[in-house]
């Protein structure tokens, strides 16, 4: 059986240290899986500076298709005033279909919530997208205590580690699940 194309979404902004410091984490952890054939999408590079932040849904040419040929997600995302990054919103708004029946986990930073704030609307908007959102989450609260100056962890984050194994499980079993469910019976829409 074929690996599973699982999408990254990195919602980060283009400010800061935080969001590629978590960004190379998290990937170093999911490109360890030997089951997933991982394919980063940067929102902050979907976005010319002119545009950045204000695509309020406009397609993205490259944004659709990739996220139509993975089998699932995981969206990495900051949190801003009890939100997520607009970047982040125009991106997931410039496809439809392609989301259909497809599995969706999170990670998430910022301060004391770790984010969870922004996972919450995150959860609304990708069941408006007709997509399986995995119940576990990694949220790392104070992140930008986590890292140092290097971008590398500051602390021993074996826990954090834990929670990413079992959230990557998750999104892999959905989406298999998922995945076999489209090709035997086309998802009704």
């Amino acid at each position: 059986m074929h690996n599973l194309r699982i999408a990254v979404i990195l919602g980060n902004n283009r400010n800061g240290s935080t969001g590629p410091a978590v960004a190379r984490w998290f990937l170093g952890l999911a490109h360890r899986r030997s089951d997933m054939e991982i394919d980063v999408l940067d929102v902050s590079e979907l976005f010319t500076d002119d545009l950045y932040g204000h695509g309020h849904g406009a397609p993205l040419a490259a944004f659709g298709p990739r996220v139509a040929a993975a089998d699932g997600f995981v969206v990495l995302t900051p949190e801003y005033n009890h939100g997520y990054p607009g970047p982040l919103k125009s991106a997931i708004d410039s496809a439809r279909r392609e989301w259909f029946a497809k599995a969706v986990g999170f990670v998430s930073y910022g301060g004391m919530s770790g984010g969870l704030r922004a996972i919450e609307q995150l959860r609304l908007v990708f069941s408006e997208l007709h997509t399986t959102t995995v119940r576990d989450t990694v949220s790392l609260h104070n992140a930008s205590r986590m890292f140092g100056p290097d971008g590398l962890p500051a602390r021993d984050l074996s826990g954090e580690q834990g929670a990413v194994e079992l959230l990557l499980d998750q999104v892999a079993w959905w989406s298999l699940a998922l995945r076999e469910a489209r090709r035997e019976r086309p998802y009704p829409f």
